[in-house]
């Protein structure tokens, strides 16, 4: 079993940067792929990057290409999103989550374990 846990939201301005952190408990962390996914108020829930066990893949969203990047580091059990040029429209509750599914196509339903999230609201 694995649990996550985020950090690194708050309210920034627009263009600033933020960093996320999602630190996960377990021995077998780094058997896991992570995606980070947001929710804004009203609208479903997104993916935002996701990034294989091994590191060697990882996908964003076309709204944050160029400008999100997710990192891990099996060593800490901890995966990262760094966010630059950040913009009111990325308003949303940030949640990592970890699964066993890579494909072609990530889906919420790809991840088993999930963290609380983390507010990360943009000001214009």
């Amino acid at each position: 079993q694995v649990q996550l846990v985020e950090s690194g939201g708050g309210l920034v301005q627009a263009g600033d940067s933020l960093r996320l952190s999602c630190a996960a408990s377990g021995r077998t962390f780094s058997r896991y792929a992570i995606g980070w996914f947001r929710q804004a108020p009203g609208k479903e829930r997104e993916l935002v990057a996701g990034i294989s066990w091994t590191d060697v893949d990882t996908r964003s969203a076309d709204s944050v290409k160029g400008r999100f990047t997710i990192s891990r580091d099996n060593a800490k059990n901890t995966v990262y999103l760094q966010m630059n040029s950040l913009k009111p429209e990325d308003t949303a509750v940030y949640s990592c989550a970890a699964g066993t599914r890579w494909g072609l196509t990530i889906l919420p339903s790809d991840f088993t374990y999930w963290g609380q999230g983390t507010q990360v609201t943009v000001s214009s």
